[in-house]
């Protein structure tokens, strides 16, 4: 189900810029959170916000998911699990879950999305694989759907 965006429901900073935002959650935000956000990130061409946060942070990033990153030149080696707050979630007007279940805030006037993705930790990069590819197209059906054709690229 997808709600309508509304101008009241979209944060000021990202209003303002005329950019939507987009918050990935997972529990350890090691993994299938910070690959969406990578990808996000580089394939919106910063014309959308990205946020990822864990309900559980891990440690680290999933060396795994940081070499499956690399390999489509997408560098997430620099990104650290976040705690997942309120604040986070109030100021996307997308949040999209991956397995963080009944621990996701919730907020009238935000599009959830959950999607249904395999947990990649303690997975070789040959198992990661497939997740990110998975996660790029989901991505890709996101930007389409965020994103009117042709909107210029921000720096």
């Amino acid at each position: 189900m997808t709600e309508s965006r509304t101008p009241a429901a979209m944060p000021t900073d990202a209003a303002e810029a005329g950019r939507p935002s987009v918050l990935f959650v997972c529990v350890h935000n090691a993994g299938r959170s910070q690959m969406a956000a990578g990808f996000l990130s580089h394939l919106s061409e910063g014309r959308i916000e990205v946020r990822s946060a864990g309900s559980q942070p891990a440690d680290q990033i999933n060396p795994s998911a940081v070499e499956a990153m690399a390999e489509e030149g997408i560098d997430i080696t620099a990104e650290t699990p976040k705690i997942l707050t309120d604040d986070a979630v109030k100021a996307s007007d997308v949040v999209i879950t991956m397995g963080c279940g009944d621990e996701c805030p919730y907020f009238p006037g935000k599009r959830y999305e959950d999607w249904v993705l395999e947990d990649p930790a303690g997975k070789g990069v040959d198992s990661v694989r497939p997740i990110r590819d998975e996660i790029r197209t989901r991505i890709q059906q996101l930007i389409s759907e965020l994103l009117p054709a042709g909107a210029p690229a921000h720096p």
